[in-house]
């Protein structure tokens, strides 16, 4: 698997620099290495490091998961953790007492809140 994330990396590196019109020795200065570092994470010879991966995020100006994107082991999080957090988990996960206990406060705040 590592190998094909190293290519899936380099692929989407690839695809966003050549967006910007950026030259790989551009890149490579601005993160500090060599344009034949680059050329290696295009083709996903070389792995890209944690640390260098954020280089090129900020440099790029995209977020960290544009790299991950696609990929078929990837998982977005962000869709994942707003269905974890919706207020139908929240209620779904309280006892029958509880919702009626929350079924009450709301019931009163609306009460003092149009009475105002």
């Amino acid at each position: 698997m590592s190998l094909e994330l190293n290519q899936h990396l380099g692929k989407q590196l690839r695809a966003r620099r050549s967006s910007l019109g950026l030259t790989q020795t551009q890149v490579a200065r601005a993160i500090n290495v060599t344009f034949q570092q680059i050329q290696k994470y295009e083709k996903g010879t070389n792995g890209v490091s944690s640390s260098r991966l954020l280089q090129l995020a900020n440099f790029l100006k995209v977020p960290i998961k544009y790299f991950f994107e696609e990929f078929k082991d990837f998982q977005n999080l962000d869709t994942q953790t707003k269905s974890e957090n919706s207020l139908e988990a929240f209620v779904s996960k309280l006892s029958e007492v509880e919702k009626e206990k929350l079924l009450f406060y709301i019931i009163t705040i609306r009460i003092k809140f149009f009475t105002l």
